[in-house]
């Protein structure tokens, strides 16, 4: 009788350590998808055939960006609601009627999943201005 509750405990701990490590998976899969969503965002701002956000603004990570636009920094602190952000993406005319910026979702220029995409990865954007791709010098400049 004394190797019963020896086997009881044992079994226990084997069932609590199983039980830990099942959950470990989901938070690395969990922050592994937010990271996915919000690589995939910046892969939709960079394609110049979708977002070609670098078309008009300088980016974190992007090369050759335009200049027409603000810079895209310090974006959480620059629209702390995510809504805003999302609707500046969706159709900027609504806070500027004089913008050139495309409203990209009421024309469908990007999808509402594209749309979220790049809402997040900007939100996650908190670089310094010396942090942005600077435009290649001019030929022949030094």
């Amino acid at each position: 009788m004394g190797t019963l509750p020896s086997i009881l405990k044992t079994a226990s701990s084997v069932l609590a350590l199983a039980g830990s490590l099942v959950l470990l998976p989901t938070t690395g899969i969990a922050a592994e998808e937010g990271a996915s969503v919000i690589e995939q965002g910046k892969e939709v701002a960079f394609d110049r055939k979708k977002g070609n956000c670098l078309a008009c603004h300088q980016m974190e990570g992007g090369s050759l960006p335009g200049n027409i636009g603000p810079p895209l920094v310090a974006m959480k602190a620059r629209f702390p609601d995510k809504a805003k952000l999302r609707a500046q993406i969706w159709d900027a005319t609504k806070m500027n009627p004089n913008t050139i910026m495309p409203p990209f979702g009421r024309q469908q220029i990007l999808s509402e999943s594209e749309i979220d995409k790049i809402a997040k990865s900007n939100e996650e954007t908190r670089c310094a201005k010396s942090q942005i791709a600077r435009p290649l010098p001019a030929a022949g400049g030094h």
